[in-house]
């Protein structure tokens, strides 16, 4: 895993999902006070980009089917989703989000 830059602190909107591309990889940046998550942006139930759905706590909603997801684990916490979603840990230097990432050889 190695830690690459996201986007500027200030375009991560607090109680809402920004959803970004990094090095590939699709996520969904969600900012809670002090706290940046980031998780896969994609919906195990049906491929649907989970930046577009609601944040509420520690969780963030398919809009499609409801499916809810726990930010800090990826856990799929109500159907119709029973697979988790790959989570990030993040770090913020300065006013810049940064997320851990795979490397080539770890994916």
């Amino acid at each position: 895993m190695s830690f690459r830059e996201a986007a500027p602190l200030g375009d991560v909107p607090e109680g809402a999902a920004l959803g970004i591309e990094v090095d590939g990889v699709d996520i969904a940046l969600v900012r809670q006070g002090d706290d940046v998550y980031a998780i896969q942006d994609w919906c195990s139930h049906a491929e649907i980009p989970l930046s577009d759905g609601d944040v509420e706590g520690c969780t963030i909603e398919c809009f499609l089917h409801g499916s809810r997801f726990d930010l800090r684990t990826g856990e799929a916490l109500s159907l119709p989703a029973t697979e988790p979603v790959p989570v990030y840990a993040t770090k913020i230097e300065g006013e810049t989000v940064w997320v851990d990432l795979p490397t080539e050889s770890e994916n």
